[in-house]
């Protein structure tokens, strides 16, 4: 997150202090250690191609309880990578959130999103990310942009819908494939 800014947007449920930002069928919010067991479906999940450290490697790494370690490292983050809950079971369905990875402009932060595969092709990827650039748009920023891997249809789809557009820009892998840098004016 650019300069250290703090969530000052979205609406919360006064009875729950630790939801950021909410929609009509989410809650977005700073993820609670007993749900790393979530993360770690994520992880699991991921597709082949995507690299080897971000995904569970042979030796079962990251497990579960160094995943809660990182959940309680960065419990005191802003809009970071919330957990997307949904409201009517209260189920982490994965996560949305602005991160500064390093690899954009200044005060351009990159909006990330994943969904557990079994709440896939539901609009909870599209309603969160909604939410996030409500957010950023209220926080004063003025741009956001996205990366998506080129053999990442659903998550290209998901960008589409939210108006992002690819900028010419890519980043060549041979083994994991091409990375396309997208924008959106807000």
């Amino acid at each position: 997150m650019a300069d250290g800014a703090t969530p000052g947007g979205g609406s919360c449920d006064p009875a729950r202090p630790d939801v950021v930002l909410e929609t009509d069928r989410l809650w977005l919010r700073p993820w609670r250690v007993a749900e790393a067991v979530v993360q770690w479906e994520l992880w699991t999940e991921r597709d082949p191609r995507v690299p080897p450290h971000r995904r569970i490697d042979a030796t079962g790494h990251p497990t579960v309880a160094e995943l809660e370690d990182l959940i309680r490292a960065n419990q005191t983050s802003s809009i970071g990578l919330l957990a997307v809950e949904r409201r009517a079971d209260r189920e982490v369905l994965g996560y949305c959130g602005l991160v500064d990875s390093g690899r954009g402009a200044e005060d351009e932060p990159e909006l990330a999103f994943e969904m557990l595969r079994r709440f896939w092709r539901q609009g909870y990827a599209t309603e969160a990310s909604l939410a996030v650039l409500d957010w950023a748009r209220s926080s004063g920023y003025e741009r956001v942009w996205a990366t998506v891997w080129e053999w990442n249809t659903p998550s290209r789809r998901v960008l589409a819908k939210l108006g992002f557009t690819e900028t010419g820009r890519k980043e060549l892998d041979v083994v994991h494939g091409t990375t396309l840098f997208t924008t959106r004016r807000l």
